[in-house]
């Protein structure tokens, strides 16, 4: 695989064999794009990496990450703009996710093929994706029928808000839309007993699946996972909803009342558990889990930034979180004198019974995008706010 020559001369030897001197977000970059594992794919977890190089590209302004997207993104695509791979049979939320690099790419450079792409997207989502009897998108059709899981309000949500924010701010039919489908998770998944605020993986609204809930149609666990996608997809959503609208303050609360749990459930490490209900702390199997970990420590630095939360109240839970993730999950270890990023689970499901057991016997998977992504997301919030600190002293 050939990379572009901007990014070649990023990275250079010389370069990451100095990588002890340079920041996490470029470095573990860097090391991921060196080791060319990333594929030209349309798919979410490649998504997911690219996002974390968009945040590195506004924070370094370095041309070179910007070539790097350009250069992963256009062979998916056509010269007329759609895409080189689509199967019109596979409906599913992930398919989405891809919208957000293309929408940036977009704003950076103006180039008519990625608009056309990013239509395409948005017309199948809104007019060829199922949705449950109260309007939820399924997550994926055929397989998964009349179920919402957390991951999809990620996968579609933040790429549904900022395309109505650039391109058709005022149709609130849109903005109702984007609230009704956290609104349903809210309803569904939300576990608000004795203040718990916790979120379970999914819902089945048609109550078929076997492991739905009888009352909520809830599946049975809250995966660290799962509720990390719902919690980015908060924060980010929030960065593009008008304040006008109602949906802003709900949205607003939803992300603060699930910054309490989060902070609560801060294992002494400063991590979180893999499966975060509390009868399996510490139980055999379960473990401290890099890819939530990475996107909750993300969630909390981007509310700070944002003033959604108080820095007071959450900076120290981030500063742990960022601690031990930069202690325990980056492998300093990597060709050329790059890293790796470990401890993440490979994958997590509600195909089967969606139990305990399912979700420890899952492996883990080393520079895993859906963890790379979010850590190199962490970091570029960390490094933030360690400049603004060294500017404001």
């Amino acid at each position: 695989m050939r990379l572009h020559s901007t990014v070649i001369a990023l990275l250079t030897g010389a370069q990451l064999s100095n990588a002890a001197e340079k920041p996490y977000s470029t470095w573990l970059t860097d090391s991921v794009i060196s080791y060319n594992i990333v594929p030209k794919s349309r798919w979410y977890t490649e998504a997911t990496f690219y996002y974390g190089v968009e945040a590195v590209h506004n924070h370094t302004s370095s041309p070179a990450y910007l070539s790097y997207l350009t250069s992963q993104i256009d062979p998916i695509l056509t010269p007329n703009g759609s895409f080189a791979s689509w199967d019109f049979n596979d409906h599913q939320l992930d398919n989405i996710r891809i919208g957000s690099p293309l929408l940036y790419l977009y704003t950076q450079t103006s180039n008519v093929r990625y608009r056309k792409a990013i239509d395409f997207l948005h017309d199948r989502l809104l007019n060829h994706q199922k949705r449950t009897p109260t309007g939820g998108f399924w997550h994926k059709d055929p397989k998964y029928p009349n179920q919402m899981w957390l991951d999809g309000l990620f996968m579609a949500g933040p790429f549904s808000a900022a395309y109505a924010a650039l391109f058709d701010p005022k149709n609130m039919t849109l903005w109702d839309d984007i609230l009704l489908q956290f609104q349903l998770i809210e309803d569904h998944c939300r576990n608000t007993t004795k203040g718990n605020n916790m979120l379970k993986h999914g819902y089945d609204e048609s109550f078929k699946a076997v492991w739905a809930d009888p009352v909520t149609g809830a599946s049975p666990l809250v995966w660290i996972r799962a509720q990390g996608w719902y919690f980015m997809a908060l924060i980010d959503v929030l960065e593009w909803f008008p304040s006008s609208h109602e949906g802003y303050k709900l949205i607003t609360k939803w992300f603060r009342d699930l910054a309490k749990a989060v902070k609560r459930e801060q294992d002494e490490s400063g991590g979180w558990w893999l499966v975060m209900d509390e009868q399996y702390k510490g139980k055999k199997g379960n473990y401290i889990e890099s890819s939530g970990t990475a996107m909750y420590t993300y969630g909390v630095l981007k509310g700070i930034r944002k003033g959604v939360l108080k820095e007071g109240d959450y900076l120290g839970v981030a500063e742990k979180a960022y601690n031990f993730m930069t202690e325990r999950f980056v492998a300093r270890n990597g060709t050329g004198g790059g890293i790796n990023w470990e401890g993440t689970v490979r994958v997590g499901s509600l195909d089967g019974k969606g139990d305990y057991e399912y979700y420890i016997g899952i492996n883990k998977v080393e520079n895993d995008l859906k963890g790379v992504g979010p850590f190199i997301l962490a970091s570029v919030e960390w490094e933030r706010h360690q400049r603004k600190t060294v500017h404001e002293t």
